[in-house]
C-alpha cells in the first residue's frame, strides 16, 4: 500500500477492507461533531443524528471493492496518527449518472485534533495527483453545506470555484440549509 508522509505524527494511506471497522468508529465520531457547538453543520443531517446507518457502510464497503469506472467505485485515503488512530479521511467516486466518468465527486473529514494542520490541502494534492496519475478524470465535484465556511475557504484556496448555491436544498432541525457546488478541473 503507497503511502504518503503527511507531518510528523500524521501517515496518509489508501484505506484496506481489514481497516474498514476502525473506518466506520472515526466516521460515528464525526458525524457526532456535526453542528455542534463551534462547528458548522457538514453534513444534511439532523444533530440528533450521531452515527453511520448500515445503508451509509453499505455504500463505502462496496465502493471500496469496485474497480475504478464501475458503477458505485469509491477510493479512499485515510490519515493516521502515530498511534494508528485515523484523524481525516478523503474519498472519490463515481457520479451515478451515465456519461460522467470523467468526474468524480470528492468528500472529505478531518478530525478535530488534526484542523488547521495542513491535512486539508495534503489530501486534496494526494486525491488530485491519484487522479492525475492513476485514472482519466478530468474533474472533481463537491458539495457542500454553504454555512460551512472553512471547507469552502479550503476547497477555494486549493483552486475549486463555485459553481452556484441551492438555497434551502435541506430542512434540518427546522433550519433551511443552502448547498454549494464546487469543481476543479484537473487536466485539458
Amino acid at each position: 500500500m503507497e503511502q504518503v508522509q503527511v507531518r510528523k505524527g500524521f501517515e496518509i494511506s489508501l484505506l484496506n477492507e481489514q481497516s474498514l471497522e476502525a473506518f466506520f468508529n472515526y466516521l460515528d465520531e464525526q458525524l457526532s461533531e456535526s453542528g455542534q457547538g463551534e462547528v458548522p453543520l457538514f453534513q444534511p443531517l439532523s444533530r440528533s443524528h450521531t452515527g453511520m446507518t448500515d445503508e451509509m457502510k453499505l455504500r463505502f464497503s462496496q465502493g471500496l471493492v469496485t474497480q475504478y469506472k464501475e458503477p458505485g467505485w469509491r477510493q479512499i485515503w485515510v490519515a493516521k496518527d502515530c498511534d494508528g488512530n485515523i484523524r481525516g479521511h478523503i474519498d472519490l467516486r463515481g457520479h451515478p449518472e451515465d456519461h460522467t466518468q470523467h468526474r468524480a465527486l470528492l468528500g472529505m473529514g478531518v478530525h478535530t485534533q488534526a484542523r488547521r494542520t495542513g491535512l486539508g490541502k495534503r489530501f486534496i494534492r494526494t486525491v488530485e495527483q491519484w487522479a492525475i496519475d492513476e485514472s482519466e478524470l478530468v474533474w472533481l465535484d463537491l458539495w457542500v453545506l454553504s454555512n460551512n465556511k472553512p471547507a469552502i475557504g479550503l476547497y477555494e484556496s486549493t483552486g475549486f470555484k463555485k459553481l452556484g448555491e441551492v438555497e434551502d436544498m435541506f430542512r434540518i432541525d427546522n433550519e433551511s440549509h443552502h448547498f454549494t457546488r464546487m469543481a476543479k478541473r484537473l487536466r485539458g
